[in-house]
């Protein structure tokens, strides 16, 4: 089974897992995560009324009671489930990938996520090795409907935005189910594309990490003159930013941005959360503020641990997650969206643009994530690593999720494909010309391994 991963269970449907999977997968969670009752939502995928179906009928046949949401966003579920003290829950969706694909994400209580290493992997080995056994009662299926209290909390978080001139992008997904609820509809100032939920997907995939895919995005912001592009994946936990020149905004500066809300608005004071990817100048532009920055692996089966962890404020990925304490340690797209359009509509009241903002925060350039096709992960990495480290002296280091290696102008992170034989790098420098040699001598450095 293929499907299992360090943080969902994800692939392409009949393929990589099928009905039987989903069914074993619901028949056993209650046992997993000792909870008598399940929490279920699903995206609008093609494959997901029947992943549906055969879930609850697994969490049914085991006797726990499904308490089901119908069609939902992802973080809608981390609501109900931490809100509602639902010791188990789970969404059916493959988020950001291709049509053909589905997968199922998991938390525990208080909607903390359960990953490979924190239940993940014992769930795989009893679905290959345990044989089903019929329970003494069946569990009971009850719909539950939370889209009005969901969008009433959402709603908290939007600010005066009169004046904002703002291009949105739904991406066919889940996004398209209560945004207009939250935000508005279509306006003078408010321009929809592909706001219609449709599991095809038969604009874009609803991956915005994809250059292609924000193209129609950038187009709208440039023809309509707005201020900013916002672009959510398919199941809305993740969302991402065009300024108003249509030029993609790195997620991780969102990071930095968002402490004019936390920080300023709030006055807030403590620990903010990025991943080991961050561009340097995230933490520089929040130390002022009163941020103790903190870095930690990729992906949310570890973010939203280590936030609450670290009792932090917030957090976000370069991958465009933001995590908020708000939110039971736990991102939403809408949340991230409505926090930066509120930071937004205030700076331009004053006379400033999205991208003037940006510039006051990208410090450095960036290399972007260069991927490397190598089977001796390990190996090249340690190439990288000690070649650095004994022709310059490292300012910092960290070694989780690859290494991340800081110098006095630059700093790099290498870290290794979870699912693929690849390397993953990025680097920033004080200038082109030093990344450029920077680069330049890791690719020479990996050529022998590739």
């Amino acid at each position: 089974m293929g499907a299992f991963h360090a943080y969902d269970i994800r692939g392409v449907y009949n393929r990589d897992f099928d009905r039987e999977t989903v069914y074993r997968v619901g028949y056993f969670l209650p046992e997993l995560l000792g909870a008598d009752k399940v929490l279920v939502g699903r995206d609008d995928r093609e494959s997901s009324p029947e992943m549906h179906k055969a879930l609850l009928k697994g969490i049914t046949d085991a006797g726990a009671d499904v308490y089901d949401l119908g069609l939902t966003t992802t973080p809608m579920v981390y609501f109900a489930t931490g809100k509602y003290g639902f010791k188990a829950s789970a969404q059916i969706t493959a988020s950001h990938n291709p049509r053909e694909y589905n997968g199922l994400k998991i938390s525990r209580e208080n909607a903390l996520p359960v990953g490979f290493d924190t239940g993940l992997g014992r769930l795989k080995e009893w679905i290959e090795t345990r044989e089903l056994t019929a329970s003494g009662k069946r569990g009971e299926v009850h719909q539950m409907d939370i889209k009005g209290e969901y969008i009433e909390f959402l709603t908290k978080y939007k600010r005066d935005l009169s004046g904002l001139n703002i291009g949105m992008d739904l991406s066919n997904g889940m996004a398209a189910l209560l945004i207009k609820d939250v935000i508005g509809g279509e306006s003078d100032l408010l321009h929809y594309i592909f706001d219609d939920m449709d599991g095809t997907f038969p604009n874009h995939e609803a991956n915005p990490l994809v250059p292609e895919n924000i193209v129609d995005l950038q187009r709208l912001v440039k023809d309509r003159g707005c201020d900013i592009g916002v672009i959510f994946d398919g199941d809305a936990d993740r969302v991402m930013f065009v300024d108003e020149n249509g030029r993609f905004i790195s997620p991780d500066l969102m990071i930095a941005l968002m402490g004019h809300y936390f920080l300023e608005e709030r006055g807030e004071r403590g620990a903010v959360l990025q991943d080991i990817r961050s561009s340097k100048a995230v933490g520089e532009y929040l130390a002022p503020m009163g941020a103790e920055m903190h870095t930690w692996r990729v992906g949310r089966a570890f973010a939203a641990h280590k936030l609450r962890e670290i009792d932090g404020i917030y957090g976000g990925e370069l991958a465009g997650h933001y995590y908020f304490k708000d939110f039971y340690y736990s991102d939403s797209g809408i949340l991230a969206a409505l926090i930066i359009l509120g930071i937004v509509a205030k700076k331009r009241r004053e006379g400033r643009s999205l991208s003037s903002l940006i510039s006051d925060i990208e410090k450095y350039n960036n290399s972007g994530e260069i991927n490397f096709r190598i089977e001796k992960k390990r190996e090249a990495m340690d190439r990288v690593r000690d070649y650095f480290a004994s022709s310059e002296k490292p300012t910092a280091y960290y070694d989780f999720d690859g290494y991340r290696v800081e110098f006095e102008s630059w700093w790099f992170n290498i870290r290794p494909s979870n699912t693929e034989p690849y390397l993953r790098f990025i680097a920033e420098a004080k200038g082109e010309d030093l990344l450029a040699l920077k680069v330049s001598k890791v690719r020479e450095l990996l050529k022998e391994f590739e």
